[in-house]
């Protein structure tokens, strides 16, 4: 009974927002429309194509190669400097935690040969199982570490500045608001 009517009563709170919000919507007076009579029609020919002299200033590989060798270094390459420590203090940590539960792997398996007993099984096998999901962590933390140093090296040129637009143009920026009243 009371499942249900919290369904209900989620639904008709979910209702009673989409009503608002479309009762409040506001659109935008403003028409922008762009020239077209900028952009020529490209034929299929290589030589039509306009002409790219772009360099990028970090290698992907280069950030891809550092981050492999040591974890970290790719992001100092790109200048993000502020993911290094967070990669470091990470891997830092969960290589602590991986040692200390391969010990304790290590004594419940030394005790579990010295005594057949039923406990040291289940211990021995808990602290095996946790080791293991530490070094999946390991390896994840390690795969993600370089996927990111590859990507911030393809992603270092892109301008994210607010202001363009597809031909460069400074557009008026429009704003929307939604007003949800009880």
């Amino acid at each position: 009974m009371f499942v249900r009517r919290a369904c209900y009563s989620s639904f008709v709170f979910g209702f009673l927002i989409f009503l608002s919000v479309l009762a409040y919507s506001q659109t935008d007076s403003i028409r922008i429309t762009s020239d077209t009579t900028k952009f020529s029609v490209l034929e299929n020919s290589p030589k039509s194509l306009p002409s790219s002299n772009f360099k990028p200033t970090k290698s992907p590989m280069l950030a891809l190669g550092l981050s492999a060798l040591l974890p970290g270094a790719g992001q100092i390459y790109t200048k993000n400097y502020w993911k290094a420590p967070l990669i470091w203090g990470v891997c830092g940590y969960w290589i602590y935690e991986w040692i200390q539960l391969n010990n304790k792997y290590k004594d419940f398996r030394s005790r579990y040969q010295q005594n057949q007993s039923d406990q040291y099984l289940r211990l021995r096998d808990f602290y095996r199982d946790e080791r293991d999901k530490f070094a999946w962590f390991l390896g994840a933390l390690y795969v993600l570490n370089l996927v990111d140093a590859y990507a911030g090296a393809h992603l270092c040129d892109f301008d994210v500045s607010t202001e363009l637009t597809l031909d460069g143009r400074i557009e008026p920026k429009a704003t929307a608001s939604i007003r949800i009243r009880f």
